[in-house]
């Protein structure tokens, strides 16, 4: 009996202290420093596991897809564009963190809490710096002069149905064009060569000219030109190059301020746990780790920057908007119809 009992209290310690699993899904360009998450753990008891989920819009298909039996704890990486669908299809459960006071009213996505902003980025078209300069080509200055058979056979930009840089830009052309308008642009873009990819990785690490492929004109980020410094070699923060190896192509109507949000799946089994996590995100050594991960801005305005931000640049306001319509997915939806099967 003595022996059974003691057995039984062992047990019961052991069940004690387990560790408690969070499953946080994101977007595939996610990165956090892993000392940043062990600190979490072992103070939550916790461990947590990362699932990738594909570009944005292809993880808001999946939870939808999945919402009646959730894949995770957790949600990072939806953004503005995605925001009225997740509503929509009711996948997250609200959750405000007390943190979100830190960042400026303009940048939040939800007061109610759907998805506590994390970061933000100007969502933007970049040039390898070197490929025009061997060529002798001048630069276009226009979208119109982008989808001439001149430039358009140089661009990759990625598809607004599974990418949110995607969906930005598809944003920004209907924005600047109106809606036949916008249709007009794509499929004379489309035609005079523009290639149209899955994702931001497939495009700017495999297409991009800098990076190995044939096209020096790539949808990305106004702050990509900083990381390219970051990464060379021999970067000194005290010894900046006079400029970066790719730069901004700041045409009028192609850039677009993108908000990237953290929150709560429902279903989750873990509420608690999840609350702590959404609050870990907007925590200051997390917004500080931020910038040189994942290359966009860190939410709470306090946050230092590097000084390899010297060369993001942040488009002027006539450039950059993030007035989302309330329903972009029947934009996405007309895109694919106007735009990717037509012939």
């Amino acid at each position: 009996m003595r022996r059974t009992a003691a057995v039984l209290t062992l047990l019961l310690a052991g069940a004690a202290h387990a560790q408690t699993t969070l499953t946080v899904v994101t977007h595939d360009s996610f990165d956090v420093d892993k000392k940043l998450v062990a600190a979490f753990e072992t103070q939550n008891n916790a461990r947590v596991r990362f699932v990738k989920g594909g570009d944005a819009g292809d993880l808001l298909n999946r939870l939808i897809l999945t919402r009646r039996a959730p894949i995770a704890d957790v949600v990072y990486g939806l953004d503005n564009s995605l925001l009225a669908r997740a509503r929509s299809a009711d996948v997250l459960t609200p959750y405000v963190s007390p943190r979100l006071s830190t960042v400026p009213a303009a940048r939040r996505l939800d007061e109610a809490g759907t998805l506590n902003t994390v970061d933000y980025g100007y969502v933007a078209l970049n040039y390898d710096r070197a490929y025009f300069q061997k060529a002798g080509l001048a630069l276009p200055k226009t979208l119109d002069e982008l989808a001439t058979p001149t430039y358009a056979k140089l661009t990759v930009v990625q598809s607004p149905a599974t990418s949110s840089p995607g969906l930005a830009f598809l944003l920004a052309t209907v924005t600047h064009y109106g809606e036949a308008g916008a249709w007009t642009w794509w499929k004379t873009a489309r035609t005079n060569g523009m290639k149209i990819t899955r994702g931001w990785s497939d495009a700017y690490n495999k297409d991009f000219s800098k990076n190995g492929g044939k096209y020096p004109i790539v949808l990305s980020y106004a702050s990509s030109p900083a990381a390219e410094v970051y990464y060379a070699d021999g970067y000194d923060p005290k010894k900046l190059p006079q400029q970066a190896p790719t730069g901004n192509l700041l045409l009028p109507g192609s850039t677009w301020l993108q908000l990237e949000g953290v929150g709560i799946l429902k279903g989750t089994k873990q509420p608690a746990l999840a609350r702590k996590f959404v609050d870990f995100m907007l925590s200051a050594p997390v917004q500080a780790d931020i910038p040189t991960r994942m290359w966009v801005y860190p939410a709470v305005s306090s946050t230092p920057l590097d000084p390899v931000y010297t060369f993001a640049q942040v488009p002027s306001t006539a450039n950059a908007t993030n007035t989302v319509p309330a329903n972009p997915q029947r934009l996405v939806d007309a895109w694919i119809t106007q735009v990717l099967r037509a012939r």
